[in-house]
C-alpha cells in the first residue's frame, strides 16, 4: 500500500486538504476493505492501487479544492456508489456531515459496513433513490452542498440534486472536462429547478484525464412538482 501512501502524501502537498498520518492510514484501510468486497458488490473496476489513490481518491478532494465545500457543513453524495467522493472527504473533514445516497441495496450495504469498521462517526448511507429522497420533507432544501459524480446527464443530475440544496448552497457535478453541449442542454433544466451555473474549475488527475467541477448555486426554491417520480427524469429530461 506503500503507492497509496506516497502518492496522496505528494499530491495533496498543493491541495487545500492536508492529510495527517491517522487519515492516510483510513484511506489505506478504505483500499483494501474494497479490494476484499469487491468481488461480491461488483462495486469499481478501478481496483489497482495507484489508479485507486489517483483516481478515486485524488478526484474525491478535489471537490475540497472549493471555497463552498470548505465553508459546507451538511453535504450530501447523491449515487455514491463504492463511496466517491463523500468516503474520502468524510475522512479528510471529519467536522461535517455526509449523507451517502444510492439506489441498490447493495451498495448501501457496503457502506455501512465501511462506516463502521472505519468508525466514520460523520457519515449515513441510504437505501433511497434520488427522486424519492428530495421529496421527503426531512432532507429536501436541507443541505449547504449536494454533489454527483459522473451519474447521468447534467439536465438529469440537476432534477435529482437541486432540490436537496438550501437557497444560497450549490450543487456540483462532478463530470469530464469541456461538456460544453450538456452544459449548454442543462441550462434551461437549471433555471426551472431553481439554480445558476456560477462558476466551472477544471483540473488534472496524475496520468489521467481532464475533469471538470460544475458549480450550481440554489437561488430560489425548487417547484414542488420536482423532481418526477422515479424513472422519469431519465427517461424524459426537462429541456
Amino acid at each position: 500500500m506503500k503507492k497509496i501512501v506516497d502518492i496522496l502524501n505528494k499530491h495533496t502537498q498543493k491541495m487545500k486538504t492536508k492529510l495527517d498520518e491517522t487519515q492516510i492510514n483510513l484511506l489505506v484501510e478504505f483500499n483494501k476493505f474494497l479490494q476484499k468486497e469487491n468481488s461480491k458488490y461488483n462495486l469499481t473496476a478501478i481496483t489497482e492501487p495507484e489508479d485507486v489513490a489517483i483516481r478515486h481518491f485524488l478526484d474525491s478532494l478535489y471537490l475540497a479544492e472549493l471555497e463552498s465545500f470548505q465553508s459546507a457543513y451538511n453535504i450530501i453524495d447523491i449515487g455514491s456508489g463504492a463511496g466517491f467522493p463523500g468516503i474520502p472527504l468524510a475522512i479528510a473533514y471529519p467536522d461535517k456531515k455526509f449523507l451517502l445516497v444510492d439506489s441498490l441495496r447493495k451498495r448501501v450495504d457496503f457502506l455501512n459496513e465501511l462506516t463502521a469498521k472505519l468508525y466514520l462517526n460523520n457519515v449515513k448511507a441510504v437505501h433511497k433513490r434520488a427522486e424519492e429522497i428530495a421529496k421527503e420533507e426531512q432532507f429536501r432544501e436541507q443541505f449547504d452542498f449536494v454533489t454527483a459524480r459522473a451519474v447521468a446527464q447534467l439536465n438529469v443530475l440537476a432534477e435529482y440534486c437541486l432540490p436537496l440544496v438550501k437557497i444560497s448552497g450549490v450543487f456540483v457535478a462532478m463530470k469530464l472536462f469541456k461538456n460544453n453541449e450538456e452544459v449548454k442542454e442543462a441550462n434551461n433544466a437549471i433555471k426551472i429547478l431553481g439554480g445558476k451555473i456560477i462558476n466551472n474549475v477544471s483540473y488534472h488527475l496524475p496520468k489521467d484525464k481532464d475533469y471538470e467541477l460544475i458549480i450550481i448555486e440554489k437561488i430560489k426554491n425548487t417547484p414542488k412538482k420536482y423532481p418526477r417520480r422515479p424513472g422519469i427524469p431519465k427517461k424524459r429530461p426537462l429541456i
